[in-house]
Order: C-alpha cells, then sequence, then structure tokens
C-alpha cells in the first residue's frame, strides 16, 4: 500500500513540477523582450529536436559490414516524399510503407 501511494505521490509531483516549469517560461514571455537573433534561432528548435530524435534510429543498425538497412531507406524515402510535398501524412505514410515493404516482403531486418 506505501509503494502504491509512493508512486501516486511521484507521479503527481513530477506532473506539478512539469507544469511549473512550463509555465514559468509562459509566464516570463510575456514580460521579457527577446532580440531578434533569438527569436530566429528558436525557429530551428523543433527541427533540431526532430532531426536528434529521428536520426540515431535511421543509423542504429549501420555497420561496415552492412551499411544499408531497412530503416535508412525508409528515411530517406519520407525525406524524399516531404521535400516534394510537403504533407506530413504522406510522409509518415510512405515511410512506414516503404520500411513495411522492405521488412516483411523482402525479408530485411
Amino acid at each position: 500500500m506505501d509503494e502504491t501511494l509512493n508512486l501516486w505521490a511521484a507521479i503527481i509531483g513530477a506532473g506539478i513540477v512539469t507544469y511549473a516549469i512550463r509555465l514559468s517560461f509562459i509566464l516570463a514571455m510575456e514580460r521579457l523582450t527577446m532580440p531578434d537573433w533569438f527569436r530566429n534561432a528558436l525557429r530551428f528548435a523543433p527541427a533540431a529536436v526532430l532531426s536528434a530524435i529521428v536520426l540515431p534510429a535511421l543509423f542504429a543498425g549501420v555497420t561496415p559490414s552492412a551499411p544499408v538497412n531497412p530503416q535508412l531507406i525508409a528515411g530517406a524515402c519520407a525525406i524524399l516524399v516531404a521535400w516534394r510535398t510537403r504533407n506530413v501524412l504522406l510522409t509518415v505514410l510512405a515511410g512506414m510503407a516503404v520500411f513495411l515493404l522492405l521488412q516483411q516482403g523482402l525479408g530485411w531486418s
């Protein structure tokens, strides 16, 4: 019983801390003015975060003996579709279709 209560207390505490951190930035941004160079740099933050999440997964199975893997090919196809169409749904569907085709259809793993 004590472990369950501690777990719930930890979850609620983490939620409160996370909410307070986010709220502090929202409240601070109303009162502070940011320089233009900083605002311009913030525009690239989502792309940088997404790249930091996706790129390690794409290159996870790449070794000198097996330089190509299904994740890398599917990622390259998704990048090509995103570049040509700028459609997020189509990009995800194309990447997943290529990945499933290579993995299930051709047996690449």
